[in-house]
């Protein structure tokens, strides 16, 4: 699936790992942790995004779909149209918990793309 400027370029998840996460006023809101992937049909289930605690202590990983991450090359980050406080009002977990039960875990990715109303991919 595309972003919303087009960009369909392959990239290597350990590039995406660790890249700033900005807002649409350009504040930096998180990070890119990780990426859950679906291994049987190939597909990104969503982007595993980090804010807050100290020194990954306390921290809350927010499932996000992929589709709502829009690289932008001058930031050398990823942005969202996302507030911080809807990013903060968002289902959160710990990061094991991302994969449990193969990310079905209450349907994180259910929750996840209801909570950003965007239209699941894999129907």
């Amino acid at each position: 699936m595309t972003t919303s400027s087009g960009h369909t370029t392959a990239i290597l998840a350990s590039k995406v790992k660790g890249t700033a996460v900005y807002n649409g006023n350009g504040d930096k809101i998180g990070t890119v942790e990780d990426i859950v992937l679906d291994k049987q049909t190939n597909q990104i289930l969503f982007a595993a995004l980090g804010f807050g605690g100290v020194f990954g202590i306390g921290e809350k990983y927010y499932p996000v779909p992929w589709s709502l991450l829009d690289y932008d090359e001058d930031k050398g980050g990823y942005v969202v149209p996302l507030s911080e406080d809807r990013l903060k009002s968002a289902p959160a977990y710990d990061l094991k918990d991302l994969t449990k039960h193969d990310g079905s875990l209450g349907s994180i990715r259910e929750t996840s793309y209801s909570y950003y109303e965007v239209t699941p991919d894999w129907h």
